[in-house]
């Protein structure tokens, strides 16, 4: 008898410990979908607050959630090895079958700019000057061996795209000038400020490739990716701005630096080469006591399940 109770001591102890264990489990899983949801909060909150400054609806915003959950559900099993069926796709994402099997997405609402022939032929121009100032102003065609446009364009798309179309597109977004068969440059940078569809195109592939780093670096990839930051609070608004102005200032040297980096690989790529590489820097500051009293305006004074005395 004594042995069976001893038995049975063993058998209960046993369970508990794996309960607790079990719970032990659930807890941790449960801080991590916080964590988690609570840097997803940070990231949405600004791309939100685009949203609803050009009228988008929560129907837009969940219906693009949806398809993107399928389109990142299937590329996680791909990166298995394994194409998934809609019952895969389901569990992953928790949406239904039939919502999973009617998603298609639209993947080319706004340009990649990677990709763009205006941009990479902007980038060669900057370099040009950077190293010679007279080559700010260019013949439209080509004369023999010397810089012209035609031949910048033909280099910077590896004659894919007339330089015709590309010069229009520059002039259109104000970066250059056309006056007797010259071009002058007009812009320190590709950021077609004139043209919203273009700055929402860079503001969606800088986002996203800096996002990627930082995922990618929090998902434990090696090597890591270079991905940092510099911040300090309790300065004052001058302040902020004055080093803002510092950071442009440097960042122009390393700008050029990197340029040729790019260029010279680039021309020395085969055309079947698929790698892609974006390095950016951002400065963004604000009153942070602004946005602390936004903050408290817009939380609950007495929120459920609490009483103020």
């Amino acid at each position: 008898m004594a042995s069976r109770t001893a038995g049975s001591q063993n058998v209960e102890r046993g369970r508990s410990l794996h309960r607790a264990l079990r719970e032990s489990l659930v807890q941790t899983r449960e801080g991590q979908l916080a964590w988690v949801l609570g840097a997803c909060e940070r990231v949405l909150r600004p791309l939100v607050r685009l949203a609803l400054a050009f009228g988008v609806k929560h129907t837009h915003l969940d219906e693009l959630l949806r398809d993107i959950l399928v389109d990142e559900a299937r590329r996680a099993w791909l990166e298995k090895g394994t194409e998934p069926n809609i019952s895969q796709i389901s569990v992953t994402t928790g949406l239904n079958r039939k919502v999973v099997t009617t998603k298609v997405r639209d993947s080319a609402s706004l340009p990649r700019t990677e990709s763009s022939a205006e941009a990479k032929a902007l980038t060669l121009w900057l370099q040009m000057v950077a190293d010679n100032p007279k080559n700010r102003s260019l013949p439209i065609l080509a004369q023999g061996r010397k810089p012209s446009f035609e031949a910048l364009a033909r280099r910077a798309s590896r004659g894919n795209v007339h330089h015709r179309v590309i010069l229009d597109e520059l002039v259109r977004l104000k970066m250059a000038t056309e006056l007797e068969g010259r071009t002058e440059l007009a812009a320190a940078g590709f950021v077609p400020s004139g043209d919203l569809r273009g700055m929402l195109a860079f503001l969606g592939d800088n986002a996203r490739d800096h996002l990627l780093a930082s995922v990618s670096n929090t998902l434990g990839a090696a090597p890591p990716l270079l991905e940092r930051s510099v911040f300090a609070s309790g300065l004052s608004l001058d302040d902020c701005e004055r080093i803002h102005r510092f950071a442009r200032e440097r960042w122009d040297g390393l700008h050029h630096a990197l340029t040729q980096e790019m260029r010279q690989a680039y021309e020395a790529a085969d055309e079947k080469a698929s790698g892609r590489i974006r390095v950016g820097i951002y400065t963004y500051y604000e009153d942070a006591a602004v946005e602390r009293d936004a903050a408290a305006e817009a939380a609950p004074s007495n929120p459920p399940g609490r009483k103020t005395t």
